[in-house]
Formats: structure tokens, C-alpha cells, sequence
């Protein structure tokens, strides 16, 4: 059972990051038409500069949960590093707390946020602001989520006494 679980979680991790690739590419390739089309035929689209802002969007706040996933967050490793074993697994919770903490404020906030202003029309697309401001909420929901399975990992570390 446990060899399905992390094969499962092999897959999505998989899936989760091509949805990120996905959308950085996305992103490329909107930018140099957007760029091409300004600078060589003087041609802009407001629809595609809106879009492009919100693949940005996007790929920013999608990019927590991948950061997470892959121990690529903000944190001093060699300051870590040097600690002794037990305090290191001290500074660790902290630092996951910190994250779960931040995550949960920009959960509230964002969903609050969205809520107030995600009614307003965009100027470009002309959808509702919602779907652009929903992507803090929900990417952080889903940052959330990968924050508990790295805990999970990291207390099956402890308890095979790998870290």
C-alpha cells in the first residue's frame, strides 16, 4: 500500500508540475507574439496583455506549491546545516509552521480580497476579476496541502532516522 501512495504521489507531483511548465510556456510564447506584433507591426492587443498577466499570476502563485514540493523556498541551509541533529528538527517545524501560518493568511485575505473585487469586469478579457484573484486562494489551499505531505515526509524521515 505504501508503494502505491508514493507511486500516486510520483504521478501527481508529475502532473502538478507540467501544469506549472504548461503555463510558463504559455507565457513565453503569448509575451514574443505580444512583443512581435507591438514592435514589428504595431499592432496591440489588450485582450493578450490582460491574459498574459494572469498566466503570470498564475504561474507565480501556482509555483508555491512546487516550491514546496522541491524544498526551493526561502530558507538559510548552511545556517541549518550546522545545528545539531535535534535542533535542526526543532528549526524545521518552525520553519513549517512559519509556512502553514502564511499560507493560511494569504488563504483568508485572498478569499476576502475576491469576494470584495472579484465581481469587476476586466477591461481586456472582459471576465469577472474573480478568476484572477481566485488564484490566490486556491493555489495557496493547494500550497497548503503540499506543505502537510512535506510534513508527512519529513516525520517518516525522522522516524527512519534519514535526516
Amino acid at each position: 500500500m505504501d508503494k502505491f501512495f508514493l507511486r500516486a504521489g510520483k504521478l501527481l507531483n508529475k502532473i502538478y508540475s507540467a501544469i506549472g511548465i504548461f503555463a510558463m510556456a504559455l507565457m513565453a510564447v503569448c509575451v514574443i507574439f505580444a512583443v512581435v506584433a507591438r514592435y514589428c507591426f504595431n499592432i496591440s492587443f489588450r485582450q493578450m496583455e490582460e491574459f498574459i498577466s494572469f498566466v503570470f499570476a498564475f504561474t507565480t502563485f501556482w509555483g508555491i506549491g512546487i516550491c514546496i514540493l522541491s524544498n526551493d523556498h526561502v530558507k538559510i541551509d548552511s545556517i541549518v546545516n550546522a545545528l545539531p541533529r535535534p535542533v535542526r528538527r526543532i528549526v524545521s517545524f518552525f520553519d513549517f509552521a512559519v509556512i502553514i501560518v502564511v499560507l493560511v493568511v494569504m488563504i483568508w485575505y485572498g478569499a476576502d480580497y475576491t469576494k470584495r473585487y472579484g465581481h469587476q469586469i476586466s477591461f481586456g478579457m472582459r471576465i469577472p476579476y474573480f478568476w484572477m484573484y481566485g488564484l490566490i486562494p486556491l493555489c495557496c489551499f493547494i500550497g497548503l496541502i503540499c506543505i502537510f505531505i512535506k510534513i508527512g515526509n519529513y516525520i517518516r524521515m525522522i522516524r527512519d532516522n534519514k535526516d
